[in-house]
């Protein structure tokens, strides 16, 4: 252990101990987006009000999302030595009974408490390693998101923070932290599923006074925001995992490339950066060692190619986001024309504990190929959404019944989308497929960056499929013709099958596009546009026929759109826009 980092710790530890026993409680309230969203900006103003008005000596913490967001606003209240107890659904106006509660030492509504976390049983209150939802996951990725505050660099530490960089810049020559990369068997959580450490292994091996280390959180899927998630909630795991990349390949400046308008993990990581340079642990001459690097956010407009490698390289010279021609591939002729490498926000974010517990203790967690844990974000029809870790080797089943509750209302699975927009469209059939990048891949699905939409029994197949393309031909760049009037060609049929004006042939032209956009797009938006529409067909081939030859949507979705006329022109930005609002009244 350097001199540096060993200060470094002692102070955190002695921080983070003084809060754990200081006080009369600890009070966290989740205020990440999904938080934000259904009011917990007005919950923690309320509780700093009322414990100020009581001058209670309690300390609060705005933390991230732990995951459970169907749960949102959820506030937790710990004591010295006792587990944490979890409120769900909170109000500014159940404040004051909170508070109550607590100074008196009662327990708050029964109705509100969601369960405990941590060490010792609380009587009438059921502990998260008994509720489904919890005791499924293994967080690794995400195993401070919710505990810590996000803003504060000493909780990270705290928590074994920076122990895997210390530990790679004292005990590790880059060669052997790849080789423990390789080891781990972690593979990018982006959606092409490449192995990790041979990917960082092409930049490492590519000579150069300056390199680059980029990481995606572009994050355009829609149903995906665990990027983002761990990104307001533990921003430090993944500056922690991007330092650690860039002393093993030889890198020299980071960039983490964000959304415009995110302004949660915006505002996060680049307070954890300026945070992180302060202590030592980013910059010159990191923690006293002859090792330098330093990084910071670049942000992109509303652009979803821009998730694209070569895309997003662009964007970062400024230029409007449009894929490059390969070769050269990013590892010789990259950023400004240098050496670079491209990784997701969660597949960085695993490497500091992968540093830190072993490469074998990971590669011990997963599924055949599959090493490690899966980050899903379960939406749609689904009793329980939220933000799940979960191992691979579940089924598709057990992770939708069981950690999600299933449908909402006692419904049955009639579909499932996962895997963004390019991904696929599967049937109930599909709940016994096991969560594992070949398998899925085999089931004409991918897992993309993790999101899973459910979809109950009164959901039409045409009309999402309809509505994925209609995104999907929105956001194309153009620079390729087969996608540019491949997602055209495709919406026009589709618009026209959910119309009422489908025939026999409109399967077999959608399945010629479909190869020509496989064969002939530049970058993936092309090559796996034809995803949903395949699958589509592949799972509910008598819902299309029923809607071209009967005329019918069996799911009274597409009912409006039959006395509309088909459209025959390319979509435009109005068009998108007003088509969505009509495709959903």
């Amino acid at each position: 252990m350097t001199e540096k980092f060993d200060e470094l710790k002692k102070l955190a530890s002695e921080q983070w101990d003084n809060l754990e026993s200081g006080f009369l409680a600890r009070i966290r309230v989740g205020n990440g987006i999904c938080g934000h969203a259904a009011g917990s900006e007005g919950v923690l103003t309320s509780v700093k009000d009322e414990l100020a008005k009581r001058n209670l000596n309690i300390v609060v913490h705005e933390v991230g999302c732990i995951g459970l967001c169907f749960a949102e606003p959820l506030l937790d209240i710990q004591k010295p030595g006792e587990p944490r107890i979890f409120l769900r659904n909170v109000t500014p106006e159940q404040i004051p009974g909170i508070v109550d509660s607590l100074e008196n030492g009662n327990l708050p509504n029964s109705e509100q408490v969601l369960g405990s976390l941590g060490e010792g049983t609380i009587s009438g209150v059921t502990n998260f390693e008994d509720i489904p939802s919890w005791s499924y996951q293994v967080r690794i990725a995400t195993r401070n998101c919710g505990t810590i505050d996000p803003g504060n660099l000493n909780h990270y530490i705290s928590q074994g923070g920076y122990e895997a960089l210390d530990k790679a810049l004292t005990g590790f020559q880059p060669q052997e932290l790849l080789d423990e990369i390789s080891k781990s068997g972690l593979r990018g959580r982006g959606g092409a599923a490449f192995p990790t450490g041979t990917k960082l292994g092409f930049l490492a091996r590519t000579p150069g006074d300056v390199k680059y280390i980029l990481v995606n959180c572009e994050e355009g899927d829609p149903g995906a925001y665990n990027d983002k998630g761990i990104l307001e909630s533990d921003p430090h795991t993944l500056i922690e995992g991007l330092t650690i990349a860039a002393y093993a390949t030889g890198a020299t400046y980071g960039y983490v490339f964000i959304r415009h308008g995110h302004d949660g993990p915006i505002d996060q990581t680049r307070a954890a950066i300026e945070s992180a340079r302060e202590a030592g642990l980013l910059g010159e001459n990191i923690l006293g060692t002859d090792f330098s690097f330093d990084a910071e956010v670049a942000l992109t407009g509303e652009s979803y190619v821009a998730g694209e490698e070569t895309a997003l390289m662009e964007a970062i010279e400024g230029k409007r986001s449009m894929p490059r021609f390969r070769p050269p591939f990013p590892a010789q002729v990259g950023l400004w024309g240098k050496p670079s490498n491209i990784n997701n926000v969660k597949t960085l974010s695993y490497i500091p504990e992968i540093i830190r517990k072993g490469g074998e203790w990971f590669s011990s967690i997963g599924y055949g190929r599959s090493k490690g844990t899966a980050i899903i974000c379960m939406t749609g029809d689904v009793a329980l959404p939220g933000m799940y870790e979960v191992p691979f080797g579940l089924t598709l089943g057990q992770v939708i019944e069981e950690i999600a509750g299933g449908v909402k209302n006692g419904g049955s699975v009639k579909l499932l989308q996962t895997g963004g927009p390019l991904g696929g469209v599967l049937g109930p059939q599909s709940l016994s497929i096991t969560l594992d990048f070949e398998e899925m891949a085999q089931a004409g699905a991918i897992l993309g960056s993790g999101g899973i939409i459910v979809g109950g029994q009164d959901v039409c197949p045409v009309d999402l499929v309809r509505n994925l393309v209609a995104f999907c031909q929105f956001e194309s760049c153009g620079k390729c013709f087969p996608c540019r009037l491949g997602m055209t060609n495709l919406l026009e049929i589709l618009d026209r099958i959910a119309g009422a004006g489908g025939n026999s042939v409109d399967q077999q032209l959608m399945e010629s596009i479909g190869r020509s956009m496989t064969l002939g797009s530049l970058c993936g938006h092309g090559q796996l546009g034809f995803n949903p529409v395949s699958s589509a067909l592949r799972y509910f081939p008598d819902e299309f026929r029923t809607h071209i030859f009967d005329r019918r949507c069996p799911g009274g979705q597409c009912e409006n759109l039959f006395h509309k006329p088909a459209r025959t022109r390319p979509m435009t930005s109005e068009g998108w826009y007003a088509r969505r609002d009509y495709a959903h009244n």
